[in-house]
Protein backbone atom coordinates (compact mmCIF):
# COMPACT_ATOMS: atom_id res chain seq x y z
CA UNK A 1 0.00 0.00 0.00
CA UNK A 2 1.18 3.53 -0.75
CA UNK A 3 2.07 5.77 2.17
CA UNK A 4 -0.13 8.42 3.72
CA UNK A 5 0.25 11.68 1.80
CA UNK A 6 -0.66 15.12 3.13
CA UNK A 7 -0.58 18.69 1.95
CA UNK A 8 -1.39 22.15 3.31
CA UNK A 9 -3.24 24.80 1.30
CA UNK A 10 -4.38 28.37 1.89
CA UNK A 11 -7.88 29.56 1.05
CA UNK A 12 -8.79 33.25 1.07
CA UNK A 13 -11.97 34.94 2.27
CA UNK A 14 -11.18 38.52 1.38
CA UNK A 15 -8.14 39.42 3.45
CA UNK A 16 -8.59 36.45 5.80
CA UNK A 17 -6.34 33.47 5.10
CA UNK A 18 -7.80 30.07 5.94
CA UNK A 19 -5.85 26.88 6.59
CA UNK A 20 -6.89 23.86 4.50
CA UNK A 21 -5.43 20.40 5.13
CA UNK A 22 -5.61 17.26 2.98
CA UNK A 23 -4.73 13.59 3.54
CA UNK A 24 -4.98 10.56 1.30
CA UNK A 25 -3.14 7.38 0.42
CA UNK A 26 -0.67 8.15 -2.34
CA UNK A 27 0.15 11.45 -3.99
CA UNK A 28 -2.58 12.83 -6.28
CA UNK A 29 -2.41 13.61 -9.95
CA UNK A 30 -2.68 17.37 -10.24
CA UNK A 31 -6.12 18.52 -11.28
CA UNK A 32 -7.64 15.03 -11.12
CA UNK A 33 -9.97 13.42 -8.58
CA UNK A 34 -9.19 9.70 -8.54
CA UNK A 35 -10.81 9.08 -5.16
CA UNK A 36 -14.12 10.19 -3.61
CA UNK A 37 -13.75 13.58 -1.91
CA UNK A 38 -14.68 13.94 1.76
CA UNK A 39 -14.72 17.25 3.63
CA UNK A 40 -14.80 17.38 7.47
CA UNK A 41 -16.25 20.44 9.25
CA UNK A 42 -15.24 21.18 12.85
CA UNK A 43 -17.29 22.63 15.68
CA UNK A 44 -17.12 25.49 18.17
CA UNK A 45 -14.20 24.76 20.43
CA UNK A 46 -11.21 23.37 18.57
CA UNK A 47 -9.68 23.43 15.11
CA UNK A 48 -10.09 20.95 12.30
CA UNK A 49 -6.71 19.29 12.51
CA UNK A 50 -6.90 18.82 16.26
CA UNK A 51 -10.37 17.35 15.99
CA UNK A 52 -10.00 15.18 12.89
CA UNK A 53 -6.27 14.45 12.63
CA UNK A 54 -5.39 14.09 16.31
CA UNK A 55 -2.25 12.17 17.21
CA UNK A 56 -2.51 10.73 20.73
CA UNK A 57 0.89 9.63 22.12
CA UNK A 58 0.95 5.88 22.64
CA UNK A 59 -2.59 5.44 21.31
CA UNK A 60 -2.84 5.18 17.51
CA UNK A 61 -6.11 5.26 15.63
CA UNK A 62 -7.55 8.64 16.59
CA UNK A 63 -7.15 10.39 13.24
CA UNK A 64 -10.49 10.32 11.43
CA UNK A 65 -8.69 11.70 8.39
CA UNK A 66 -6.29 8.78 8.25
CA UNK A 67 -9.04 6.21 8.81
CA UNK A 68 -11.05 7.51 5.87
CA UNK A 69 -7.93 7.90 3.74
CA UNK A 70 -7.18 4.23 4.32
CA UNK A 71 -10.76 3.46 3.28
CA UNK A 72 -10.08 5.10 -0.05
CA UNK A 73 -11.20 8.71 0.42
CA UNK A 74 -9.39 11.92 -0.45
CA UNK A 75 -9.99 13.75 2.85
CA UNK A 76 -10.04 17.51 3.36
CA UNK A 77 -10.68 19.87 6.25
CA UNK A 78 -10.20 23.49 7.16
CA UNK A 79 -9.71 25.62 10.24
CA UNK A 80 -12.53 28.15 10.20
CA UNK A 81 -11.78 31.82 10.78
CA UNK A 82 -10.43 32.38 14.28
CA UNK A 83 -9.41 28.75 14.80
CA UNK A 84 -6.12 26.89 14.64
CA UNK A 85 -3.88 27.93 11.77
CA UNK A 86 -6.37 30.30 10.13
CA UNK A 87 -6.43 34.09 10.41
CA UNK A 88 -8.88 35.97 12.59
CA UNK A 89 -10.19 39.25 11.24
CA UNK A 90 -10.33 42.15 13.67
CA UNK A 91 -13.51 41.93 15.74
CA UNK A 92 -14.92 38.92 13.84
CA UNK A 93 -17.24 36.64 15.82
CA UNK A 94 -17.10 33.79 13.26
CA UNK A 95 -20.82 33.07 13.29
CA UNK A 96 -22.12 29.85 11.77
CA UNK A 97 -23.27 31.45 8.52
CA UNK A 98 -19.91 33.20 8.14
CA UNK A 99 -18.54 29.67 8.15
CA UNK A 100 -20.46 29.12 4.92
CA UNK A 101 -18.22 31.73 3.29
CA UNK A 102 -15.19 29.90 4.71
CA UNK A 103 -16.40 26.68 3.06
CA UNK A 104 -16.99 28.45 -0.24
CA UNK A 105 -13.37 29.60 -0.17
CA UNK A 106 -12.18 26.07 0.62
CA UNK A 107 -14.21 24.65 -2.26
CA UNK A 108 -12.32 26.90 -4.66
CA UNK A 109 -9.08 25.33 -3.44
CA UNK A 110 -10.49 21.82 -3.84
CA UNK A 111 -11.73 22.50 -7.36
CA UNK A 112 -8.32 23.87 -8.38
CA UNK A 113 -6.50 20.87 -6.89
CA UNK A 114 -8.84 18.11 -8.09
CA UNK A 115 -10.90 19.49 -10.95
CA UNK A 116 -14.07 18.73 -9.00
CA UNK A 117 -16.22 20.88 -6.74
CA UNK A 118 -18.64 18.34 -5.27
CA UNK A 119 -17.81 16.55 -2.03
CA UNK A 120 -19.33 14.39 0.62
CA UNK A 121 -19.41 16.45 3.80
CA UNK A 122 -19.46 15.65 7.52
CA UNK A 123 -20.03 18.17 10.31
CA UNK A 124 -20.24 17.75 14.07
CA UNK A 125 -21.94 20.06 16.60
CA UNK A 126 -21.78 23.64 15.28
CA UNK A 127 -19.88 22.07 12.39
CA UNK A 128 -23.11 20.21 11.61
CA UNK A 129 -24.87 23.57 11.43
CA UNK A 130 -22.13 25.01 9.21
CA UNK A 131 -22.30 21.97 6.93
CA UNK A 132 -26.11 21.99 6.74
CA UNK A 133 -26.18 25.74 6.01
CA UNK A 134 -23.55 25.24 3.31
CA UNK A 135 -25.46 22.34 1.74
CA UNK A 136 -28.59 24.52 1.67
CA UNK A 137 -26.76 27.51 0.18
CA UNK A 138 -24.54 25.59 -2.27
CA UNK A 139 -26.31 22.36 -3.25
CA UNK A 140 -24.06 22.04 -6.29
CA UNK A 141 -21.10 21.40 -3.96
CA UNK A 142 -22.48 18.67 -1.67
CA UNK A 143 -23.14 15.13 -2.83
CA UNK A 144 -23.94 13.48 0.51
CA UNK A 145 -24.16 15.09 3.95
CA UNK A 146 -23.63 13.54 7.40
CA UNK A 147 -24.44 15.45 10.58
CA UNK A 148 -23.69 14.51 14.19
CA UNK A 149 -24.22 16.27 17.52
CA UNK A 150 -26.81 18.27 15.58
CA UNK A 151 -29.32 20.71 17.07
CA UNK A 152 -32.31 22.17 15.25
CA UNK A 153 -34.43 24.46 17.46
CA UNK A 154 -32.55 23.85 20.72
CA UNK A 155 -35.80 23.37 22.60
CA UNK A 156 -35.21 21.27 25.72
CA UNK A 157 -31.41 21.19 25.37
CA UNK A 158 -29.76 21.12 28.83
CA UNK A 159 -26.37 22.03 27.39
CA UNK A 160 -27.68 25.13 25.63
CA UNK A 161 -29.77 26.15 28.64
CA UNK A 162 -26.64 26.05 30.80
CA UNK A 163 -24.57 27.84 28.16
CA UNK A 164 -27.19 30.58 27.79
CA UNK A 165 -26.49 31.64 31.36
CA UNK A 166 -23.35 33.27 29.93
CA UNK A 167 -25.01 34.71 26.83
CA UNK A 168 -24.35 38.32 27.85
CA UNK A 169 -20.68 37.42 28.34
CA UNK A 170 -20.46 35.78 24.90
CA UNK A 171 -22.11 38.80 23.28
CA UNK A 172 -19.73 41.24 24.98
CA UNK A 173 -16.60 39.84 23.31
CA UNK A 174 -15.70 37.90 20.20
CA UNK A 175 -13.10 35.90 22.16
CA UNK A 176 -13.73 32.91 24.44
CA UNK A 177 -10.88 31.54 26.54
CA UNK A 178 -9.98 27.84 26.21
CA UNK A 179 -7.55 25.83 28.32
CA UNK A 180 -6.75 22.27 29.37
CA UNK A 181 -9.62 22.15 31.88
CA UNK A 182 -12.09 23.27 29.24
CA UNK A 183 -11.06 20.57 26.78
CA UNK A 184 -11.42 17.91 29.46
CA UNK A 185 -14.93 19.18 30.18
CA UNK A 186 -16.01 18.50 26.58
CA UNK A 187 -15.44 14.78 27.03
CA UNK A 188 -16.92 14.57 30.53
CA UNK A 189 -19.92 16.89 30.14
CA UNK A 190 -22.54 14.34 29.13
CA UNK A 191 -21.18 10.96 30.22
CA UNK A 192 -17.74 10.50 31.81
CA UNK A 193 -16.00 7.38 30.59
CA UNK A 194 -17.05 7.58 26.94
CA UNK A 195 -13.58 8.85 25.97
CA UNK A 196 -10.05 8.19 27.18
CA UNK A 197 -8.50 10.81 29.42
CA UNK A 198 -5.40 10.89 27.24
CA UNK A 199 -7.48 12.20 24.33
CA UNK A 200 -8.44 15.37 26.17
CA UNK A 201 -4.79 15.92 27.10
CA UNK A 202 -3.59 15.39 23.53
CA UNK A 203 -6.30 17.70 22.19
CA UNK A 204 -5.46 20.39 24.74
CA UNK A 205 -1.75 20.11 23.95
CA UNK A 206 -2.47 20.40 20.22
CA UNK A 207 -4.66 23.49 20.61
CA UNK A 208 -2.52 25.18 23.27
CA UNK A 209 0.28 25.42 20.72
CA UNK A 210 -2.05 27.40 18.45
CA UNK A 211 -4.32 29.57 20.57
CA UNK A 212 -5.67 30.56 23.96
CA UNK A 213 -9.05 31.82 22.66
CA UNK A 214 -11.66 30.85 20.07
CA UNK A 215 -14.54 32.89 18.62
CA UNK A 216 -17.85 33.23 20.48
CA UNK A 217 -20.05 33.43 17.39
CA UNK A 218 -21.24 29.83 17.29
CA UNK A 219 -22.12 29.87 21.00
CA UNK A 220 -24.23 33.00 20.47
CA UNK A 221 -25.92 31.41 17.45
CA UNK A 222 -26.77 28.21 19.30
CA UNK A 223 -28.06 29.98 22.40
CA UNK A 224 -30.03 32.81 20.79
CA UNK A 225 -30.57 32.35 17.05
CA UNK A 226 -31.81 28.80 16.42
CA UNK A 227 -32.97 27.52 14.05
CA UNK A 228 -30.23 28.50 11.62
CA UNK A 229 -31.29 26.21 8.79
CA UNK A 230 -34.59 24.61 7.84
CA UNK A 231 -34.53 20.94 6.83
CA UNK A 232 -36.56 21.61 3.70
CA UNK A 233 -33.63 23.64 2.36
CA UNK A 234 -31.22 20.70 2.57
CA UNK A 235 -31.85 18.81 -0.67
CA UNK A 236 -29.04 16.24 -0.76
CA UNK A 237 -29.00 12.73 0.77
CA UNK A 238 -28.47 13.20 4.49
CA UNK A 239 -27.49 11.09 7.50
CA UNK A 240 -28.12 12.21 11.07
CA UNK A 241 -26.22 10.42 13.85
CA UNK A 242 -27.46 10.90 17.40
CA UNK A 243 -25.29 9.81 20.34
CA UNK A 244 -26.88 8.20 23.38
CA UNK A 245 -25.41 10.84 25.70
CA UNK A 246 -25.58 14.33 24.19
CA UNK A 247 -27.25 17.28 25.86
CA UNK A 248 -26.82 19.60 22.86
CA UNK A 249 -30.30 18.57 21.69
CA UNK A 250 -33.20 16.25 22.50
CA UNK A 251 -34.09 13.20 20.45
CA UNK A 252 -37.36 14.87 19.45
CA UNK A 253 -35.61 18.01 18.19
CA UNK A 254 -33.18 16.11 15.98
CA UNK A 255 -35.79 13.67 14.72
CA UNK A 256 -38.06 16.53 13.68
CA UNK A 257 -35.25 17.90 11.53
CA UNK A 258 -34.66 14.47 9.97
CA UNK A 259 -38.35 13.79 9.35
CA UNK A 260 -38.72 17.02 7.37
CA UNK A 261 -35.69 16.48 5.10
CA UNK A 262 -37.11 16.35 1.57
CA UNK A 263 -34.71 13.81 0.01
CA UNK A 264 -35.93 10.26 0.62
CA UNK A 265 -32.33 9.04 0.55
CA UNK A 266 -31.88 9.79 4.25
CA UNK A 267 -30.89 7.89 7.35
CA UNK A 268 -31.15 8.39 11.10
CA UNK A 269 -28.83 6.40 13.34
CA UNK A 270 -28.87 6.43 17.12
CA UNK A 271 -25.75 4.99 18.74
CA UNK A 272 -25.17 3.84 22.29
CA UNK A 273 -21.92 4.22 24.20
CA UNK A 274 -21.19 7.65 22.73
CA UNK A 275 -21.43 11.26 23.83
CA UNK A 276 -21.10 14.66 22.15
CA UNK A 277 -17.54 14.25 20.82
CA UNK A 278 -18.24 10.89 19.17
CA UNK A 279 -15.43 11.19 16.63
CA UNK A 280 -12.87 11.03 19.46
CA UNK A 281 -14.69 8.63 21.79
CA UNK A 282 -14.00 5.05 22.80
CA UNK A 283 -16.49 3.89 20.18
CA UNK A 284 -15.22 6.13 17.39
CA UNK A 285 -14.62 3.19 15.04
CA UNK A 286 -18.31 2.27 15.22
CA UNK A 287 -19.21 5.90 14.58
CA UNK A 288 -16.82 6.16 11.64
CA UNK A 289 -18.19 2.90 10.23
CA UNK A 290 -21.70 4.36 10.09
CA UNK A 291 -20.39 7.41 8.22
CA UNK A 292 -18.29 5.32 5.84
CA UNK A 293 -21.25 3.10 4.94
CA UNK A 294 -23.39 6.14 4.17
CA UNK A 295 -20.73 7.88 2.10
CA UNK A 296 -19.95 4.68 0.16
CA UNK A 297 -23.58 4.07 -0.84
CA UNK A 298 -23.72 2.99 -4.49
CA UNK A 299 -25.68 5.33 -6.77
CA UNK A 300 -29.33 4.46 -7.31
CA UNK A 301 -30.66 3.14 -10.58
CA UNK A 302 -33.55 5.05 -12.11
CA UNK A 303 -36.85 3.18 -11.98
Amino acid sequence: MSEMWSSEYRAHKGDVGLHVWRKRIGAPNAGQADKPLLFLVHGSSFSGRSGFDLQVPGKPGYSMMEAFAEWGFDVWLMDHEGYGRSDWGEGAFAYVKEGVDDLKAAMEVIETATGHAKVSMYGGSSGALRAACFAAACPENVDRLALAAMVYTGQGSPTLAKRAEKLDEWRSSNKRAVDHAFFASIFNRDKPGTAEDEVAVALADSEAALCTHVPTGTYINMCAHLPLVEPEDVKCPTLLVRSEHDGIATDADVMEFWARLPNKDKQFTQMDGQSHAAALGLNRWRFWHVLKTFFAMPPRCDV
